[in-house]
């Protein structure tokens, strides 16, 4: 089974507890106005791989020391088939080491509809982060970038690993966000605040450094 993949990241510590396995979805349907990660919207199948590569990078990347895996996108259930297989394969490597990492989700489908249509993948999950980025709403809770996103916990290690963050503020964790290079390319990873992006840009703009591309805008 393959699964198009834009990016993934270790180790990733703003988006769930711990030292945490990031996946990047690629291909989203939805479209929030004001999403920073709009270079993960468009359906590419060159950045398809195979499930079982994917895990091959995670295990070999964190030598299987970490906390948890954050899958993100994109939007991750516009790929069902895909996204059981790798649960599937998440829980298996969880299971034969004996492992306590969890597995948290964004959607930006509402909670609703993720539960009439997709119950056998949340049943899968530890812990879910849904509903549609609302730029006119604040950021309020930790990880989660509109007031409107609850965090729904799904198993029993998501409730014995994360229900201290379920009411959490949005600065409680310290930093937002961190940055990764990648060869000529700067990645930024985590939930900036409303203005964040833009003045990160303007600053870097005063020193000389023009953003000759940008995730924010297309």
């Amino acid at each position: 089974m393959k699964i198009a993949i834009n990016k993934a990241h270790f180790p990733v510590t703003v988006l769930g507890p711990g030292r945490r396995i990031g996946l990047w979805l690629q291909g989203c349907s939805i479209g929030c106005k004001g999403c920073v990660s709009q270079d993960t919207w468009a359906r590419d199948p060159g950045r398809e791989m195979t499930v079982a590569r994917l895990l091959s990078w995670c295990r070999q990347t964190t030598g299987g020391v970490f906390d948890g895996v954050t899958i993100s996108g994109g939007e991750p259930f516009d790929q069902p088939q895909a996204l059981a297989v790798l649960l599937d394969a998440l829980r298996d490597w969880r299971a034969a080491e004996n492992a306590d990492f969890d597995i948290l989700c964004y959607s930006g489908y509402p909670l609703a509809r993720l539960q009439k249509k997709h119950a056998r993948l949340l049943g899968k999950l530890d812990a879910l982060i849904p509903e549609p980025y609302l730029d006119h709403q604040p950021l309020t809770h930790l990880w989660r970038g509109s007031a409107n996103q609850p965090l729904v916990l799904l198993s029993e290690r998501g409730r014995r690993r994360l229900a201290d963050y379920v009411d959490a503020g949005a600065d409680s964790g310290g930093k937002r966000i961190q940055a990764m290079v990648d060869g000529e390319r700067v990645w930024y990873v985590g939930i900036p605040a409303r203005g964040d992006m833009a003045a990160l840009e303007a600053a870097c703009t005063e020193r000389g450094v023009a953003f000759a591309q940008v995730s924010w805008r297309q």
